[in-house]
C-alpha cells in the first residue's frame, strides 16, 4: 500500500483544512482555555466545520481537560456531536500551578461521532495489550458489575491479550518537544489505529508539532494537518521529511 507523506498547512484551520476532506478521522488538540497564557484561547466555530468535513462513518478525538469539556459541552451538542468513550492519558510528570493542590499528571482524550449517525457505523478496531499467552483461567461465581445480581459468573485470565485499558501511560515529550503542548506520537497511534481504517485520511485541525502526522505515517494512514503558527508548521514539515516511507503490509 502506497501512503503519501504527511502534509502540513500553515494558517487558520477553519479556513484551510475543511476543503481537504472528507476525513475518516479527525484529531484535535485545541487550546484548552484553562490558563492566562497568550496562546491558550479557545477557538470558536471549528466544531461545525469539522463535522461537515468528516465522513458519516468517521469519528473525532479531542484532547482537553475536564474543565475545558464542561465549558464547551454546549458547543459540541449544538453542532451535532455525540460523546463516545474517553481515555485518560497518564504522564510520568506533569504541570503545577500556584493554586493547585495536586500535580496535574493526566489529560483526557474524548471521542465524538455524528449525532445523526449510529455508533455502530463508526470505525472501531479493538485494541489489545501485547501480554503473554493466558496461563490460568478462574471461573468466579461473583456476578459482574453490571446486570442482575447472581445472574452469571465471569472468567478471569492471567496473561493476555487483554483489552487495552482506558488509562494509558505514556511519557510526555519534555526536553524534545517542538510545541509546548506536544502529545507523544505513541499515544496518538492507539487512537488512530482504533478509529481510522488502514489507508484512511486523518485531519489534524491543531497540528502543532505534527506528532499525529508521525503516528499516521507509522500506522499506514494518510494525514493532513493545519498549524496557525508558521514557524511551528515549518518545524512539523521538517519532522515529516525525516520520516521513512510507510512500508505497507497489515496496518491494523
Amino acid at each position: 500500500m502506497s501512503i503519501p507523506a504527511p502534509a502540513i498547512l500553515a494558517g487558520n484551520c477553519r479556513r484551510l483544512i475543511p476543503s481537504h476532506g472528507p476525513f475518516d478521522m479527525i484529531f484535535a488538540d485545541p487550546p484548552y482555555g484553562d490558563t492566562s497564557l497568550v496562546w491558550d484561547r479557545r477557538v470558536e466555530g471549528w466544531l461545525l466545520l469539522a463535522r461537515a468535513a468528516m465522513r458519516p462513518s468517521g469519528s473525532m478525538w479531542v484532547f482537553g481537560s475536564l474543565c475545558c469539556f464542561i465549558a464547551t459541552a454546549a458547543s459540541f451538542d449544538d453542532t451535532g456531536w455525540k460523546c463516545a468513550p474517553e481515555i485518560v492519558w497518564e504522564k510520568q510528570n506533569g504541570s503545577g500551578f500556584h493554586a493547585d493542590r495536586f500535580k496535574r499528571v493526566h489529560e483526557l482524550a474524548v471521542q465524538f461521532y455524528r449525532a445523526n449517525a449510529p455508533w455502530g457505523s463508526a470505525c472501531k478496531v479493538v485494541q489489545t495489550t501485547p501480554d503473554t499467552a493466558a496461563r490460568a483461567v478462574r471461573r468466579k461465581k461473583r456476578p459482574p458489575h453490571t446486570g442482575h445480581i447472581n445472574a452469571t459468573h465471569y472468567v478471569s485470565e492471567d496473561g493476555g491479550p487483554h483489552l487495552m485499558r482506558s488509562v494509558i501511560y505514556a511519557r510526555n515529550a519534555h526536553g524534545r518537544a517542538i510545541h509546548p503542548t506536544e502529545k507523544p506520537s505513541g499515544l496518538i497511534d492507539n487512537l488512530v489505529r482504533t478509529s481510522c481504517p488502514p489507508g484512511g485520511l486523518v485531519g489534524d485541525w491543531f497540528a502543532g508539532s505534527g506528532a499525529a502526522g508521525e503516528a499516521c505515517r507509522f500506522s499506514g494512514r494518510r494525514y493532513i494537518g493545519c498549524e496557525i503558527d508558521p514557524a511551528t508548521a515549518r518545524k512539523a514539515a521538517v519532522r515529516f521529511a525525516a520520516l521513512l516511507p510507510f512500508s505497507g503490509g497489515d496496518a491494523q
